[in-house]
Formats: structure tokens, sequence, C-alpha cells
């Protein structure tokens, strides 16, 4: 092996470990990334995610005179609690709560059902993302 290729390879190797050290949250979401290829399929004008646009969806209040933060509080790093059953629901934000946006079929489940409570209606895609990139954005 030659100098150059152990060099690539140790840099490599270090670029994994500190990859892997770093919380989802930091890196690119693999999940935001996928809502992100196709709200660019759905839009050619597409740019990118809002933070603000997230923050504020965060906070409308739908038909159902609910929002996000009427369970999940005002801060997504808070624990919040259901507003018709009490039952305790762990913090949104990936900051507080890793485990959070890191399985693409819950996130989906959680949108389809939380969407229709709360706005009733399904959510776009480009309200998926933006809500993703506000959660994620909470320190």
């Amino acid at each position: 092996m030659t100098s150059k290729t152990h060099t690539l390879r140790l840099l490599a190797g270090l670029a994994l470990t500190f990859a892997a050290a770093l919380p989802l949250s930091a890196m690119a979401n693999p999940i935001l990334e996928t809502y992100r290829t196709s709200a660019k399929q759905e839009n050619a004008a597409f740019k990118d995610f809002s933070v603000a646009a997230g923050q504020k969806l965060y906070t409308t209040v739908g038909p159902s005179q609910v929002s996000c933060s009427s369970c999940h509080t005002d801060s997504p790093k808070a624990e919040g609690k259901h507003a018709k059953t009490n039952k305790v629901i762990e913090p949104l934000a990936p900051s507080a709560n890793p485990k959070r946006f890191t399985d693409a079929v819950q996130v989906e489940k959680w949108f389809k059902r939380n969407c229709n409570d709360a706005l009733a209606r399904a959510c776009t895609t480009q309200e998926k993302g933006d809500f993703m990139a506000y959660v994620l954005s909470v320190k």
C-alpha cells in the first residue's frame, strides 16, 4: 500500500469516526433529504425549506382549534402532553430527544395523523420539510 493510499484511508476513517459522533440533527437528515428531493420534483422553483415557515406551521391553529404546540408546548425541546388524553409526549426536537426524525415510516405516520388532527388535511411535502427544518434547528 502506498503512503498516499494509506493517508486517504486514514482520512476516510477519521471522517466516519467524527460523523458517527455527531448527532443526527448536526448532519444532513436523510428523511429531510428525501423530502427535499420530492419537493424539487413537485416544484421546479423549489429552493429549500424554511425554518421560519416551519416555526409558523408549528404554532398554526387549525380548524380543530389545536396546533402542534398545543401538545408539544411552545418549545419543541420540552416534554409535552396530549391535549385530549393527557399522555406524556417526549420532546419533539432531536436536540432533546435524539430518536426523533430517525425512522421514515414513523415520521410519515405522525405527519399523516397530526396534520389531519391539527390542520384537517394532509401536509404538503413543502410543509413537512419546513417543519423538520424548524425542529432540527432547535438547539
